[in-house]
């Protein structure tokens, strides 16, 4: 089997596409893989260093003024008469895109060249990219109910993320976990947000974690940028600050989060049953975070607090109401799980054969 991979721009479109290609080539390790992606983004260093062969087109967003947004349409244009000639050259048994701008031009070659579709939305607001094509594809793999408003019914598959499964299948990394010190006898509160961190809510981590319950403890990422703030607990043995860290090797010892509201971080803890306060970033387009988390929290899925209610107090009555409540994290943990996908790379694996038959 030949697959094409379609993704970029962020590593919300990036990861969930490379999980699942990890995935078909343990279950098929005879399958050929080629990923298609942006010449000047992230998935362009990513993608090869993950092991996969990769060729670039070069598209921009339809953002800005009319000039920029009409550079964006002939870049279109441009990278759908490339896509057309990778396409030809590979033969790909079928075609996945996982949202990105540069992924909707791709789609577009392949249906033209009659070759079998699938599009992944990570979000529950559905991406410019995937309504720009959801009429010409032959399936879409949403991870929201919320998707049903905008995609064609008859197309929806409700699979979820390839991410989760990942993380469902994670083994704890005795080594690592022990590199970072923490206690194996407390309850362990992971604190994330994002890669990069939050400048902003660095600062008020200070007050909002002080004299917190000492059956607690803290597993703080300050993110790569604020390498200043490693040493800002230093003075309290409960709280652990890195500058970034490997979920996937300790979600085992996880007991709950406090995390932005990204699509990835969503089906992972969906998938493991992670109580969670999640603080959707208001910086992302179409502010989807804010809309991914109500998804969890009008089902007692998970608490949220929005950046602009986030201060000191509130995040401390949060923290207290749910992980110094058993049974309200039993209840959270119950109702994330039940929203999760963790079998989704199989699922969308099983959709590709019964489309490609």
């Amino acid at each position: 089997m030949k697959i094409c991979l379609v993704t970029g721009g962020t590593g919300g479109h990036i990861y969930p596409a490379i999980a699942l290609a990890d995935k078909f080539t343990h279950l098929l390790p005879n399958c050929e893989i080629l990923f298609i992606g942006n010449d000047d983004r992230m998935e362009a260093k990513v993608i090869p260093a993950h092991g996969y062969r990769f060729q670039s087109l070069h598209t921009s967003g339809l953002v800005g003024n009319v000039f920029q947004k009409g550079r964006a349409v002939g870049q279109m244009f441009s990278a759908r008469k490339k896509a057309k000639k990778y396409l030809r050259d590979f033969q790909p048994d079928i075609v996945i895109g996982f949202g990105g701008y540069v992924s909707a031009p791709v789609m577009m070659a392949s249906t033209s060249l009659g070759i079998p579709t699938m599009i992944h939305e990570q979000n529950s607001i559905v991406g410019k990219s995937n309504q720009l094509v959801m009429h010409k594809v032959d399936a879409i793999v949403t991870c929201y109910e919320k998707c049903s408003e905008v995609f064609p019914k008859d197309k929806i598959h409700l699979l979820g993320n390839p991410r989760a499964t990942i993380a469902k299948e994670a083994k704890l990394d005795k080594a690592y976990y022990a590199s970072l010190q923490l206690d194996p006898n407390k309850k362990t509160i992971l604190i994330m947000m994002g890669s990069l961190g939050s400048s902003s809510v660095n600062k008020l981590m200070k007050s909002a974690l002080k004299d917190m319950d000492s059956s607690l403890q803290f597993l703080y990422v300050c993110g790569r940028n604020n390498a200043s703030d490693l040493h800002m607990f230093d003075d309290k043995k409960d709280i652990h600050v890195v500058d970034y860290v490997d979920t996937l090797k300790i979600y085992p010892k996880v007991d709950g989060l406090i995390c932005r509201a990204g699509a990835t971080t969503i089906a992972e803890l969906t998938a493991l049953g992670i109580p969670s306060i999640l603080v959707p970033s208001p910086y992302v387009a179409n502010n989807h975070q804010y809309y991914n988390a109500m998804q969890l929290v009008q089902k007692n899925a998970a608490h949220m607090i929005e950046e602009k209610d986030l201060n000191a107090e509130n995040l401390q009555r949060e923290i207290q109401g749910l992980f110094l409540n058993d049974k309200e994290m039993e209840e959270v943990s119950k109702q994330a799980r039940l929203l999760g996908k963790p079998n989704a790379a199989y699922d969308m694996i099983s959709l590709c054969e019964s489309i490609i038959k």
